[in-house]
């Protein structure tokens, strides 16, 4: 393999391995702890019949409903995202684009659901409202985030999985990657092999 393509395959391989998996208190888990910790929150939160709401915005939105659609169907898990066309457009006229995800939240959410947040650059203010409320509602959270180290949501998580790369299609090849690899996971931990 020679040229962009060979280029770019090493970005995303270098970005996933060297992704930082890091806890609420920004204790460095590493993949294998981290990727525990994601089953762990999702089996509890499955055997208590509690909801996981994925948000993004752009790319990581289909992202979100693509996942959560994979995780509804194939983990049997109660999975919903938070992107109604009708909804999200209504919110964002009548009140703001920031409230998007919060006021669903607000609305649905229940203490123990989990939260999944998808964001490229990790600053977007919607996601960073929605993570508040789902701590305000003492649910979990997990954040996939990218771009800059010091972006807003990483560190907001029970569990933060970042990923270092300056491109978008790479963080977000990465984050989808990363999702796929947390499903499967569950997965084969309830003894479905997809």
């Amino acid at each position: 393999m020679t040229g962009y393509y060979s280029q770019y395959l090493k970005r995303l391989a270098t970005s996933l391995e060297t992704a930082e998996w890091t806890n609420l208190e920004k204790n460095n888990l590493g993949p294998v702890e981290g990727l525990h910790m994601w089953q762990t929150m999702t089996q509890k939160a499955a055997a208590a019949g509690k909801s996981i709401y994925f948000i993004g915005n752009g790319a990581s939105a289909a992202m979100s409903s693509h996942m959560s659609a994979d995780a509804t169907k194939n983990g049997k898990l109660k999975a919903k995202c938070l992107n109604d066309a009708a909804l999200t457009t209504a919110i964002s006229n009548d009140i703001d684009y920031k409230s998007v995800f919060s006021l669903q939240l607000e609305r649905y959410a229940e203490a123990g659901d989990l939260l999944f947040t998808i964001s490229s650059s990790g600053n977007s203010p919607n996601v960073i409202a929605a993570i508040q409320t789902a701590r305000e509602k003492k649910m979990g959270v997990v954040t996939l985030s990218g771009m800059k180290p010091g972006n807003a949501s990483r560190s907001l998580g029970d569990l933060n999985v970042y990923l270092p790369a300056d491109r978008y299609g790479i963080v977000e090849s990465g984050h989808q990657a990363v999702l796929h690899c947390w499903l499967d996971n569950y997965l084969n931990s309830i003894g479905i092999d997809m």
